[in-house]
């Protein structure tokens, strides 16, 4: 062992190590080709196994489609079966339904057949009977000795005569119940409304005449060549009509607030007694001043007496000179206050804005107080006034519909023309010129007397009614309605009248006979 050489070990060493990795090489490719054998087995086993399940569930695949096509096919045959079913049926009505229209068609051609026949023997039927009524027709006018016309204008005359007969009842029966109601409800509320409204019926009008202490006075008044008549009628603007008239001056004027400051600044100077026309002027400033502050007053009082508020100045001022103004006899300012009252007490029955109604009432009027210095009528003149001082448009068109003139547009403005007819229709709440009362009068009987039917008429009530003798021969009970209510219309198309008038036809039939 010694003499081995190292370096044959090393050889050796190196031969063992060499031999080494060989056998280990050899002994790891032998493993590993067997592990890749083992993989490949498996690999080649799987794809077996799955070529296998693929085919299985291909067959049943194959199966269930065969199955459901099978089952579809069955059930599309049982549907065809069921509809030629249908189909079978279907066509078995309709044969049955042609047969049974073939049968009606064939009755219907018999009784066509029938009727055909039986329409010939009526048309033979309907000559032979015109025949027989123009013998018929023929033996009555022999018999009768009217002709055809003759008797058909005497039957539509009966049959009118039954027709306005039994019109007249059913309107007489229409008026009483519309009477019974309609004239309780609206009499209550008028009646509530004047009785709790108790104001003057007659207020004084404006006083033209001035006394005078004495006749001496007149040449005073007049002046030196006339300078002092002169004076006062220029400064007032009214007319002094001195004439024969005892003990007084007469004052003509169209502007009543001008006739009551000459009236006022005349009896100054009367009681002054100095009358010059620098006195004249003097009093006339004074007597100015007094009628504004009295004009304000009475407006003041007015809204007062009303309850309306919130008025504007001017309004109250035009108010106030309505004290001045007459309309009939009748003080403006006293019957817009009357006015105004039976509007809010009739609101306040209906439940309507009595507030409205009151200012409407007090307003309505207003144009009044400028008619004798502005053109046109008192109600332009007091819509343009109200519209001026931005009053409320129901308000306006309350004043301006209560104669007619325009459409009311609420039920406020209705009571104002109300309440203005019951102002003015008091008894004696004015008076009209004797000339104006006989011919309105005259003019209500000539249209009386010139309706057909009438014997004679009287106007009475100062023309509040007009009694009516129809004639009795010419005309029966029933008719006499027609008669009222023609005469009616006629005055109210021909007549110009306040308040309403009363139409009371009167038929009367007398037997007379004699014992002898």
């Amino acid at each position: 062992m010694v003499g081995i050489s190292p370096i044959l070990v090393t050889c050796l060493l190196i031969v063992a190590l060499a031999l080494g990795l060989l056998v280990g090489y050899i002994l790891r490719k032998a493993v590993g080709e067997k592990a890749i054998g083992s993989a490949e087995q498996k690999a080649k086993n799987l794809i077996l196994d799955a070529e296998n399940r693929s085919e299985t569930i291909k067959k049943e695949i194959t199966i269930e489609a065969k199955e459901e096509a099978h089952r579809m096919r069955s059930e599309v045959e049982r549907e065809v079966r069921e509809r030629r079913t249908e189909i079978q049926r279907a066509e078995k009505r309709l044969i049955q339904k042609e047969e049974s229209l073939d049968n009606k068609i064939v009755n219907i051609e018999k009784k066509e057949e029938g009727i055909a026949n039986k329409e010939q023997k009526l048309v033979d039927k309907q000559k032979d009977l015109e025949k027989y009524i123009e013998k018929q027709t023929e033996e009555l006018e022999r018999i009768s000795g009217y002709s055809v016309e003759e008797a058909k204008a005497i039957l539509l005359a009966n049959t009118e005569k039954d027709i306005r007969h039994e019109a007249s009842l059913l309107i007489k029966e229409i008026e009483s119940k519309a009477k019974e109601e309609g004239d309780k409800k609206a009499r209550e509320i008028i009646v509530g409304a004047i009785q709790r409204c108790a104001s003057d019926h007659v207020a004084e009008s404006t006083v033209s005449v001035v006394p005078l202490p004495n006749d001496e006075m007149k040449g005073r008044i007049i002046g030196r060549e006339g300078r002092n008549i002169r004076a006062i009628e220029t400064m007032t603007g009214v007319d002094l009509i001195i004439d024969d008239t005892p003990e007084a001056v007469i004052l003509s004027g169209f502007d009543p607030v001008r006739r009551e400051i000459a009236r006022l600044s005349l009896e100054k100077l009367i009681v002054d007694g100095r009358i010059h026309p620098a006195r004249i002027e003097e009093m006339v400033e004074k007597a100015d001043k007094e009628v504004n502050a009295i004009i304000k007053e009475a407006g003041e009082q007015a809204t007062f007496e009303v309850g309306i508020h919130n008025l504007h100045p001017e309004l109250i001022k035009l108010l106030g000179r309505l004290k001045y103004r007459t309309s009939y006899g009748q003080n403006v300012l006293k019957h817009s206050v009357e006015v105004a009252h039976l509007a809010g007490l009739m609101a306040g029955e209906l439940g309507l804005d009595i507030k409205l109604a009151k200012r409407a009432g007090l307003l309505h009027d207003i144009g009044k107080a400028l008619d004798h210095e502005v053109e046109g009528t008192h109600v332009d003149i007091g819509m343009d006034v109200l519209k001026k001082y931005k009053e409320q448009e129901s308000v306006i068109n309350a004043m301006a519909s209560h104669h007619g003139d325009y459409e009311p547009k609420n039920t406020e403005a209705v009571l104002i023309t109300a309440a203005d007819a019951l102002s003015a229709a008091r008894p004696g709440a004015r008076r009209e010129t004797l000339e104006t009362y006989i011919k309105r009068l005259q003019k209500l009987e000539e249209i009386a007397n010139t309706t057909p039917g009438v014997d004679k008429s009287f106007a009475i009530q100062a023309g509040r009614e007009i009694r009516i003798i129809a004639k009795p021969d010419e005309m029966n009970d029933e008719e006499i309605i027609f008669l009222a209510r023609e005469i009616s219309k006629r005055i109210e198309n021909e007549l110009e009248y306040p308040g309403q008038v009363k139409v009371n036809v009167i038929r009367e039939t007398r037997a007379i006979d004699y014992a002898k």
